[in-house]
């Protein structure tokens, strides 16, 4: 499984509000382990999607002709999966990373979430949104989004809003996915419920879920990129690669 990234340059999108620092932090270790080549381009908050969707592009073309893997966290996960999906030539393996929902976001507690503090950002602005946030947030992950939300404003909620929109692949067309995928859920967070991570290995046919904690994430962000690693492995023994 190894040989699947090494020397593959691997592009990892981070999640709504969050930040390239933190998605570095939680998959360069694991990747560079394997030899993989790891990119982390900054969100663009203006544009988020569409730039996260650029930096795929511009990374399959220097790249080319031998794929890329792609992956991410959250938001960051749907793109880069839905990516893989739509260039099944271009992309070797996907990594992903607390997915939020399947296809439409609807009233998926990651889309109200992100609506909600779009609209506290907008109402309160930036200083008194995170402090609500700190508050009502366990305090490696308040410590996290207070640096990036800073590094994102003012164009943060618009961001936040764009995410909850967002149409993640449905199970048909995870169905449709051709790369081994290893898929991350962390078993008690009800912002990215473990169900939903259930679904996307039950829809990919190369798929494989491991579970892990919130505390576990706070101590040691790695663990997100290790996890990945190891289900991926399964995925990719169980695809005979």
């Amino acid at each position: 499984m190894a040989d699947i990234l090494r020397g593959v340059t691997t592009v990892l999108l981070a999640g709504t509000g969050s930040d390239d620092d933190f998605v570095s932090r939680a998959f360069a270790p694991a990747l560079h382990d394997v030899g993989a080549v790891v990119v982390t381009p900054p969100p663009q908050p203006h544009r988020l999607i569409a730039g996260y969707r650029d930096s795929l592009e511009d990374a399959a073309r220097a790249a080319a002709p031998l794929p890329i893997a792609v992956g991410g966290i959250s938001i960051g996960a749907a793109v880069a999966t839905a990516w893989a999906v739509q260039h099944p030539e271009s992309v070797a393996a996907v990594l992903a990373a607390l997915p939020a929902w399947t296809g439409a976001a609807g009233a998926a507690p990651a889309a109200l979430a992100a609506r909600h503090a779009a609209n506290l950002l907008r109402s309160h602005g930036l200083g008194s949104a995170t402090a609500q946030m700190r508050a009502s947030s366990p305090t490696w992950l308040a410590d996290e989004l207070t640096r990036s939300w800073a590094r994102q404003w003012p164009v943060l909620p618009d961001a936040m809003d764009e995410a909850a929109r967002y149409v993640a692949p449905t199970a048909e067309e995870l169905a449709k996915l051709t790369a081994p995928i290893g898929v991350v859920s962390a078993a008690d967070d009800p912002v990215h419920p473990v169900e939903v991570g259930l679904e996307w290995v039950s829809a990919a046919t190369r798929a494989c879920l491991r579970t892990i904690t919130l505390d576990e994430i706070g101590t040691d962000p790695a663990i997100l990129g290790a996890q990945c690693l190891a289900a991926l492995r399964d995925a990719a023994a169980q695809a005979g690669i």
